[in-house]
Order: C-alpha cells, then structure tokens, then sequence
C-alpha cells in the first residue's frame, strides 16, 4: 500500500525523507546501471560520506521541469501532479500523476537538446536502461497501471510508454536487499571501471614521474640495504655485536597466536568485534 508524502522535491524535508529510503532516482546505480553513479558512489552518498553535487545539466533540468510538465498536459490533456509516495522500504519522486495514480510521467530535459543521445534515442522509441529501471521504481511504489518517459528540449517533446514488469520489480528489490547489506555492515562494495578517473593534467603528470623516479630509486636502495644487512647477520656470531653505529641482535620471542584454530572462537561472530570502516589511501605505479 503506498502513501503519499507532503514533501516538495529539493527541499531539506525532502533530501531528509529520501535519506530513509530505497529512492527510484538511485535505482539504477543499485543495479549497475547509472552513467553517472556507481554502486561505490551511491555508498559513499548512503552512509553520509559524500554528499550530491549539482551539476549545470541538473539544475537546468530542475528549471525546465515545470515547462516541460505544462507541454506533456498539453499534449495529452491529463493533467498531472508531481508527488512523493512511499510503499514499504521504497519511495519515489514522480515528476507527475493523475488524480487516479493511474497514469504517472518521468520528465528529462537534456541539457544539449535534440543533440543529445538520449533525444536521439527517444527519437526511436527507446527509454535508456537507467532511466527505464527509475520509472520501473515508480510504477512498483505508485501502483500505476502505466507511466510515460517525457523527453522535452525545451519547446518540443517525445513520449515513451512505459508498462509494469513484476520481474524488473523483483529485480530491483534483489539489488536493494543486497546493497542494504553493504550499509547495514557498513562494507564499501568493491571499485569499479567506473570509479576510475584518467588524469592527464599537467599538475597530475609531473607529480606521478616524480612519485615513479623516486620509488623506483627508494627500493633499490631498499635491495641494497636489505643485501648489507643480509651480510651483517651473516658474519656476526654473538648474541649481540655492534659497531659503526649498527647493531645485531640474535633473541627468542614467543609464537604468534593463531586465533583461527581455536575451537572456542569458530562460532564467534568475530565481525562484533572489528573496528569501525575507515579510509586509506593506495599509490601504485601501473604496470
């Protein structure tokens, strides 16, 4: 059963109210999906991490989306009402729906127009992945019998029509229930190709031979140092022998304990135990 939430979109009210729930908008990323976010990012954005950064193309579809609802009504003669709704675990911004949540539209205004992919494919009839499993979302959590993809450049529009499929909603709450783990153990899901930025800065470029020549030379020097004490271990023969500043030092200490192999702690959740999820930062030379 979905409920509706008198909340407008953009406001703190509504950023609060999405941070609570599975949201259409971040659908797509869940599932791998998103051009724009990754399953990592949308951790980062989920656990507090990172917060969402407005960029030109969504401002510009946040201005446009009012026009753009005016042009599908006029096209259609339906008149539409953007509401949040929520059911269960999931909610869902709709950019419009009737009065009889029958019917609901997703507006996009490509921020190039007729020159964008997405215009090109709407053109075609053809609603992208993402934004196809966004609108899957929002007929799941409305109940809607049927929804439309409005694709409007700012004076003309395309309408996709867009039906319920009960395995997409299956689908996607398989992905949610997944990735709620991952938040629940606060365990950052794995990098992806998406996650990598190439940098060919200048900035980025005299710092990276500047890190390679000096690595390169950090562990040679590490090889001969490893190779002189090798030597100094070899020719000393006492307990303790020292000279020149350096000493060698022959002792015995106890065995490490191996925690693995103690039969006590096989049904101990030892992840109770572990330290909190913390950042580090890795520098490698490519291969």
């Amino acid at each position: 059963m979905n409920t509706i939430q008198k909340l407008e979109q953009g406001t703190t009210e509504w950023h609060e109210h999405r941070a609570k729930y599975r949201n259409a908008s971040e659908t797509p990323a869940v599932m791998g999906a998103s051009p724009w976010m990754s399953v990592y990012d949308l951790w980062l954005l989920k656990t507090g991490r990172k917060t969402q950064q407005e960029t030109e193309a969504m401002r510009h579809g946040t201005a446009m989306e009012p026009l753009a609802r005016l042009a599908y009504e006029v096209e259609t003669g339906v008149i539409m009402q953007p509401k949040v709704m929520v059911n269960g675990q999931y909610s869902a911004s709709v950019d419009g729906i009737t009065l009889n949540g029958e019917l609901l539209v997703e507006i996009k205004c490509p921020y190039q127009g007729q020159v964008s992919e997405l215009w090109q494919q709407a053109k075609q009839g053809i609603a992208p992945e993402h934004y196809y499993l966004q609108v899957q979302h929002q007929l799941m959590v409305s109940g809607a019998k049927l929804a439309h993809l409005w694709v409007y450049d700012g004076s003309k529009g395309i309408k996709i029509q867009i039906t319920p499929d009960p395995k997409a909603f299956e689908h996607i709450k398989s992905a949610w229930d997944d990735f709620q783990v991952l938040l629940d153990t606060d365990t950052p899901p794995p990098l992806s190709e998406q996650d990598t930025l190439l940098r060919e800065d200048d900035d980025w470029k005299l710092a990276a031979e500047q890190f390679v020549t000096l690595k390169s030379k950090a562990e040679e020097a590490a090889k001969q140092a490893d190779e002189a004490k090798a030597r100094l271990i070899r020719i000393a023969s006492h307990s303790r022998e020292t000279g020149s500043g350096v000493s060698v030092t022959r002792y015995w200490k106890q065995g490490s304990v191996d925690y693995k192999s103690i039969p006590a702690l096989r049904l101990v959740e030892l992840d109770s135990y572990r330290g909190p999820t913390k950042e580090e930062v890795r520098v490698t030379v490519s291969k």
